[in-house]
């Protein structure tokens, strides 16, 4: 029963089964207790600040605080982290992002979670795609690979739903699997803009 779970049983059982994020429902069943006691121990510990509430119906254990990566898999489901936290990732581009971008094929929304704000963009179901799990801080989550998340993050420019950044660094990604999945998209200004991103990538280097 709950009543015999204090908080730091709780937390060393989460930790020992490497669960960082949790639903009420995943509590009883670890914990093999009623949905009753469930949310009277999440509620309670809540308040104490032992456990954080990430949004309705999903906590973490403050001690064991999953990594931004994870929490952005976990709050909106299906997504994958990509676009500008993507690409900084993947040091395509050069600049530090604070806010935790993905794509999901469900509708835009955005949460803000202790602090960091985590956004997720559309894109169709038929784009969503060329993403892995990565493991980052110990935590396997799902990320775009290099390729696709430029070629997301360019689909949002062509859209006009994003500014374009002057300092990609495209030499080591394959510009075969870049237009690959730009095709997947259907769109010639995408392939377009891609061309142009290329060609002035060319001549940047070529200037230093």
């Amino acid at each position: 029963m709950v009543k015999k779970l204090n908080p730091i049983k709780v937390a060393r059982i989460l930790k020992n089964k490497e669960i960082f994020i949790f639903s009420p429902l995943d509590f009883q069943r670890i914990f093999d207790v009623s949905i009753g006691a469930t949310q009277k121990f999440l509620t309670r510990n809540s308040r104490k600040d032992f456990l954080i509430k990430l949004r309705a119906g999903l906590y973490a254990v403050a001690d064991n605080f999953p990594s931004p990566y994870l929490i952005a898999n976990e709050l909106y489901k299906p997504s994958y982290i990509s676009l500008e936290r993507a690409l900084s990732f993947h040091h395509i581009i050069p600049e530090t992002i604070y806010t935790v971008t993905s794509v999901s094929s469900k509708a835009t929304r955005e949460f803000q979670v202790e602090g960091i704000l985590y956004t997720y963009q559309k894109i169709k179901k038929e784009v969503f795609c060329g993403y892995c799990p990565e493991q980052i801080d110990n935590q396997t989550v799902l990320i775009a690979e290099p390729e696709k998340a430029l070629v997301d993050y360019l689909y949002f420019i062509d859209l006009q739903k994003r500014e374009p950044n002057d300092r990609l660094e495209l030499k080591e990604l394959s510009k075969r699997k870049v237009l690959d999945y730009a095709k997947l998209f259907k769109r010639k200004g995408l392939n377009k803009l891609i061309d142009a991103v290329y060609d002035f990538s060319t001549k940047h280097r070529e200037v230093y």
